[in-house]
């Protein structure tokens, strides 16, 4: 009798084992959020600039759209559309591959390349890998196999994009002797970052030039000048919205679209970095609200991540190309050595060349990907920057939003007209050609 007793017990747990095992591993659209807000953690934690930020969403997210889109019947691969990229191999015939999990999986894995702080991400990644496994052990190593392969041949087309030649090629020189240059800026007068950006393979353009916008007006200190309208302008409307104090409606959207990952707090001897989000980064908020709203499912919410990602990183190639060629003081260097010394903009001002503005270049392009997919009228509310103390903001429209942004860089008094307006222009044009030229639906 005992030992039918341990024999129905073992029967009981092999069956219960087996069937733990055999579920079916079910990804949502929400796996998918959930694995992006993480990567934007770990980047606010290492600082990233806002051009290596793009780059970091990008990768990734063409990763998993690439296998999703093997596995669809509406949705087409980016191979031979974007410059360089192959088409990914096939999976194992007659393996058990779950495509969404392996898109997941090729996403952490390729999101862990690319930043520094990859424990971060692989302890994030092994709490996930046992929850799989566990469900069923199986289809988690045929799919995490097929993932892990899929994310290599990503990465070999990633190294080709001349990033790391670029962390090699010589600092930026600042050319104190001539007045219209840009120079470093308080309170922690960082040299300009990422100079040689320009340089880094584009996904969609054809070159970093080909977007090239007019000239900024001529540098002119002389008081009927364009330039120095825009000056006085950025410092006249800082003096009248400041002046409002905390009922500001200006003041709050210079801050709602800061996004300046560089702000240095200074106390007594000591400065530090508040960390915040990059602009692409933001955008990439605004995708997750998006699709939520939409209640896009898994390949539709990827879809929008990367069409979004790849009409920023490309922004903000096109726009960094613009910033060290024009190569444009910002206005608090300006105001302060010959309007008011004491003066001090709403935002930080970022270490980079003036012209144009990347937030709006970035808003351009992005809210034109956005309204490809979701539409002109797209109404949505705005909770990203929640996080960091900010009230939600609503918007009618990608457009609305893109144009808020723009003008937020004069109301925080670190952009003249020009880089607000042909910046925003720039990025609505090249993201009119990303959308023209990615054909992602059958």
């Amino acid at each position: 009798m005992k030992e039918k007793i341990m024999a129905l017990i073992v029967v009981f747990v092999v069956v219960t084992s087996c069937k733990k095992n055999s579920e079916p591993i079910l990804i949502t659209p929400e796996a998918f959020h959930a694995s992006i807000d993480k990567v934007t953690e770990v980047m606010i934690h290492d600082i990233f600039s806002p051009p290596v930020a793009s780059r970091i969403y990008a990768y990734p997210n063409i990763a998993a759209y690439e296998i999703l889109a093997k596995d669809s019947d509406n949705y087409v691969s980016l191979a031979e559309q974007v410059h360089g990229l192959e088409a990914i191999p096939n999976p194992k015939e007659n393996t058990p591959v779950n495509f969404d999990l392996s898109a997941i999986i090729a996403h952490i894995q390729l999101s862990k390349q690319l930043i520094f702080s990859e424990e971060r991400i692989e302890t994030y990644r092994d709490s996930l890998y046992t929850v799989w496994e566990n469900m069923n052990a199986d289809e988690f190593a045929a799919s995490k196999e097929y993932g892990l392969k899929v994310a290599e041949h990503i990465a070999s087309w990633m190294d080709k994009d001349n990033y790391k030649q670029t962390r090699t090629m010589p600092k930026f020189t600042v050319d104190s002797d001539e007045p219209s240059r840009w120079q470093p800026t308080p309170p922690a007068y960082m040299e300009g970052i990422e100079p040689h950006w320009s340089k880094i393979r584009p996904f969609v353009i054809d070159s970093s030039e080909q977007f090239k916008p007019v000239p900024p007006p001529p540098f002119s200190m002389e008081k009927n000048s364009d330039f120095y309208k825009e000056l006085k302008e950025v410092y006249d409307i800082s003096n009248e919205i400041t002046a409002k104090g905390d009922t500001s409606e200006e003041v709050a959207i210079a801050q709602f679209w800061d996004c300046n990952p560089y702000v240095s707090v200074t106390r007594g001897h000591l400065m530090f970095a508040t960390k915040k989000i990059t602009p692409g980064a933001h955008w990439i908020g605004i995708v997750k609200i998006a699709t939520k709203k939409s209640n896009s499912n898994v390949i539709e919410t990827v879809h929008a991540y990367t069409k979004t990602s790849i009409a920023i990183a490309d922004a903000f190639i096109s726009c960094w190309d613009e910033k060290y060629r024009s190569n444009l003081i910002r206005p608090e260097t300006l105001i302060n050595e010959h309007i008011d010394d004491s003066w001090e903009p709403v935002l930080q001002t970022p270490p980079f060349p003036e012209y144009t503005s990347g937030h709006s270049v970035v808003s351009g392009a992005a809210s034109t990907a956005l309204t490809s997919i979701f539409g002109d009228n797209f109404a949505f509310d705005d909770d990203t920057e929640v996080a960091y103390g900010l009230p939600i903001r609503s918007f009618t429209s990608f457009k609305q939003a893109a144009d808020e942004a723009a003008i937020s860089r004069m109301y925080g008094g670190i952009h003249y007209r020009a880089a607000v307006e042909i910046g925003v222009k720039q990025g609505r044009d090249l993201g009119e050609f990303v959308v023209g030229n990615l054909n992602t639906t059958k």
